[in-house]
């Protein structure tokens, strides 16, 4: 059976469903040794529990039906011709109803068993006890198939909760009409937040045109090197003079008209930019396929180049992973499924359909990735793939990471859009992402 794909964000109700969770959570036993990186053409040579009895694992993805119907038959069909008694039941479900579903499913003891999570949703579920730790089924030899920022955005207080599949990181989008006309040169793009800033400053000088547009979310910290929580993530760590100076600087470049005074999810900065009030946009690869519909002319003016990086120098990735629910009947079987999905070999093959990035070190080596016929989808390939060696994902081990990310974005609309004080409102936002932390 299968299904199709979207996203999510976590609500109140989340909350409540994942209180509900799990008195009787626990990770599935058992090891395995096979190599994710050497089973291209073995789909798994380790043993499933070790009994020929029939097993049915229900895999479920987000927003990927019917797009990629053929990559994903193909896949099971390989998995389940080498594991003859297993059977992958493969459902699909938008970005809006996987979150209430899987928690609703698990609530009532009917769990499925691969689940496909952005990490955010990932470390939340984690943070409950609700997902198996995949330590227990993973050799030093599996881990190491990853890059180990990504690998490591996985891992709560020691534990792997969830396995990097496919990936992206953010280049630097720019209209290359714009930039001319401002008198800059393309061919020698900003290195640096601060550029950026320069860069915007002049494109709102020559032409009227704002720079860029951003949404007020929590990975604005990390990038200029604010730490979100303390080293053992039991306390709020960002209400600093460098978090202070950072909003400020943000703010003046709002009040400049450098920076849209506007908290802009990522269909607003796409507006933005099909419309050119803006030069540039901080995004990943599947910005293109956004582009190349809403506004040809401007797509045929713009190219890809490597994202400026702030104090920290940082490359954030924004990766979907693959999890094991701690509910599964069947965690042995679910984690070799778990890592067969994920092997480089079927990472590369994924990237190559649906024009992602991949969290194995192995595929990147692949031609695809280091050569460029000179179209925009090309140069955004090569842009984004070189930074996956630094990439890291900005929600690393962060509990309950969905509530923490809200407060902190409430936070910043307050004060940037708002007028609000900025540290009395930190002390609040503070005190807030410390009692969420105790519940």
């Amino acid at each position: 059976m299968r299904r199709s794909k979207r996203g999510f964000k976590l609500s109140c109700l989340t909350l409540l469903l994942l209180s509900l969770l799990l008195s009787a959570c626990s990770g599935g036993g058992g090891n395995n040794g096979a190599d994710p990186a050497q089973t291209p053409a073995d789909p798994g040579s380790g043993g499933t529990e070790e009994t020929s009895e029939p097993i049915e694992l229900e895999f479920w993805t987000i927003a990927l039906q019917p797009t990629f119907n053929d990559y994903f038959n193909g896949l099971i069909d390989e998995y389940e011709a080498a594991h003859e008694n297993v059977t992958i039941k493969w459902s699909d479900f938008p970005f809006d109803a996987i979150t209430q579903k899987l928690l609703t499913t698990t609530a009532n003891n009917e769990s499925p068993d691969v689940v496909n999570l952005n990490t955010e949703f990932a470390s939340q579920m984690g943070t409950k006890g609700a997902l198996t730790d995949l330590n227990e089924h993973l050799t030093d030899e599996e881990k190491a198939v990853y890059f180990d920022g990504i690998f490591n955005s996985t891992i709560i207080n020691d534990k792997a909760y969830a396995l990097p599949w496919y990936t992206g990181t953010e280049v630097l989008f720019m209209n290359k009409k714009i930039v001319e006309e401002a008198g800059l040169d393309p061919a020698n793009p900003p290195q640096t937040r601060e550029e950026l800033a320069e860069w915007a400053r002049t494109v709102k000088e020559k032409t009227g045109k704002a720079g860029y547009a951003v949404q007020l979310v929590s990975k604005l910290l990390p990038i200029d090197g604010i730490q979100i929580l303390n080293e053992d993530k039991t306390a709020a760590a960002f209400n600093t003079p460098e978090m202070v100076a950072m909003i400020e600087n943000l703010k003046g470049l709002m009040e400049e008209g450098l920076v849209v005074k506007e908290d802009a999810e990522f269909s607003k900065q796409i507006q933005f930019y099909s419309a050119e009030q803006t030069a540039f946009v901080l995004a990943g690869p599947t910005f293109i396929n956004f582009i190349k519909t809403s506004a040809p002319d401007v797509y045929e003016n713009t190219i890809a180049v490597s994202l400026p990086t702030g104090k920290a120098g940082l490359r954030l990735s924004n990766s979907m992973n693959i999890v094991v629910p701690s509910k599964t009947e069947h965690p042995e079987a679910a984690a070799e499924f778990a890592k067969f999905i994920t092997n480089a070999a079927n990472q590369t093959a994924f990237s190559k359909v649906a024009n992602t990035l991949p969290s194995t070190k192995e595929s990147v080596e692949d031609p695809f990735f280091k050569e460029s016929d000179g179209s925009l989808e090309a140069e955004a390939k090569l842009a984004s793939s070189q930074s996956l060696t630094e990439a890291t994902d900005y929600m690393v081990g962060v509990p309950n990471a969905g509530d923490i990310n809200s407060a902190i974005a409430r936070g910043l609309q307050e004060i940037l859009l708002n007028g609000k004080e900025i540290q009395a409102t930190l002390d609040a936002v503070e005190t807030e992402v410390n009692n969420i932390l105790k519940q």
